[in-house]
């Protein structure tokens, strides 16, 4: 699975759980809700404050191994 920014993060988290880390690491303490599991990537990081593209990057290379 290629991230990107508009993956939606249940998406992302129903196919590597262990992407959790990084939505904790920009303050996203709230993936349990459905709001934050419908939202993209794209979307938490502005609400957050933090760079989509930096996070994606970190996720995809976790993701590769």
């Amino acid at each position: 699975m290629e991230i990107t920014k508009d993956s939606i993060i249940g998406d992302v988290l129903d196919f590597d759980p262990s992407t959790a880390e990084f939505f904790f690491e920009i303050g996203m303490h709230c993936l349990g809700c459905p709001s934050a599991r419908s939202e993209s990537i794209a979307e938490a990081c502005s609400v957050h404050g933090t760079d989509a593209d930096a996070l994606v990057e970190k996720i995809n290379k976790h993701i590769k191994g």
